[in-house]
């Protein structure tokens, strides 16, 4: 059995447990609605009645009186939500800021981007800042708690000069979102040094946006898109439980969110609060009772080459008496006692 054959086999293993994991954690408390439209509403977050989410903030609206399939929106304004995961993410749905220019000067077409979080905060490691232009420079800061600003300029006299799928100053610009515990909102601005006059015919417009990472490639034909203002993209924001530390939450039992065999962790970044993740081993909701449940590794991986023992966050492969080894497929797996006596030895003498 090659070596790149093994790495093949244990790669499958691994997504099909990772599938299976992903399959159970997406629960619903008991009685609520587990889908709006086709998204997947796991507690802490709920919907249909305030009493399905852990807290207000964690309500997901609905929308299915107008829209088919129904959307998911954030409690507090028109914010699309995409995606929810338990591992402390949420995927949103954001605009883009422009700002346009004609042969008269700045133009009516102009959307300074403006978006507020509430609970959730940012992801800096999940997203970046992305500025489209050959006029342009471009800006994102937090105006509320003045905790980041950053931006990125981008310029090019023809479109010849651009080259499709890079962003690195000509014609496209990013930037890192800077590490912090607390954007709760950010706002995206523009300038230009000669009002776009010297591109109008490729490029009339700038643009702006913060986007999850790998979710946009950008082309040269942007630069001329009537649409592009129209245009959205995924962008991660963390969330967290309460406001409290670890620490401090497991004084409080009673309000304390992590259930059976899970632990509680105090995340690096984000907003401040802890999550709740399952112990290895163990898949399922951790913030729903009976926790997150033992994984049966014999099933889901099947590991071993003989007899395959699942114990609780574990498991344990044995060789059949007369053998030993330590019965992985991916080891030295079982062989007989005899045949290791029977192995020619060499003497010196």
């Amino acid at each position: 059995m090659g070596v790149s054959y093994m790495f093949k086999q244990l790669a499958l293993l691994v997504v099909k447990l990772t599938i299976v994991a992903t399959s159970v954690a997406a629960q619903s408390k008991p009685g609520c609605q587990s889908y709006c439209g086709n998204i997947s509403i796991p507690y802490p977050f709920g919907t249909g009645s305030p009493d399905c989410s852990i807290s207000g903030d964690f309500f997901i609206r609905c929308k299915n009186d107008t829209l088919n399939p129904p959307k998911a929106f954030l409690p507090t304004n028109n914010i699309e939500v995409l995606s929810i995961s338990v591992d402390g993410y949420l995927r949103i749905r954001s605009l883009v800021g422009y700002d346009c220019y004609n042969s008269s000067g700045r133009d009516t077409f102009n959307f300074d981007m403006w978006i507020q979080l509430s609970k959730f905060t940012l992801s800096h490691a999940r997203n970046r800042f992305i500025a489209i232009g050959c006029d342009t420079y471009a800006f994102v800061q937090d105006d509320v708690r003045r905790s980041f600003s950053t931006g990125c300029s981008t310029s090019c006299s023809d479109i010849s000069d651009v080259i499709n799928g890079y962003c690195s100053g000509i014609g496209c610009c990013q930037a890192a979102i800077p590490k912090s515990k607390g954007v709760g909102s950010y706002h995206i601005s523009f300038s230009s040094d000669n009002n776009h006059s010297q591109v109008l015919g490729f490029n009339p417009c700038s643009y702006g946006f913060v986007v999850e990472n790998g979710a946009y490639n950008f082309s040269a034909s942007d630069l001329n898109a009537s649409d592009f203002r129209d245009k959205d993209f995924p962008i991660i924001v963390n969330w967290t439980i309460g406001n409290q530390t670890c620490q401090e939450a497991k004084r409080d039992p009673k309000n304390y969110a992590c259930k059976q065999n899970s632990y509680c962790e105090d995340p690096k970044y984000g907003p401040a609060g802890y999550l709740c993740k399952c112990l290895d081993g163990f898949q399922g909701n951790p913030y729903i009772s009976p926790g997150c449940q033992d994984i049966n590794e014999c099933e889901t991986l099947k590991p071993c080459t003989e007899k395959c023992d699942n114990v609780p966050g574990s498991y344990k492969c044995m060789c059949p008496k007369g053998s030993e080894g330590d019965g992985l497929k991916n080891g030295i797996g079982c062989r007989s006692r005899r045949r290791r006596q029977l192995l020619p030895m060499l003497i010196v003498g």
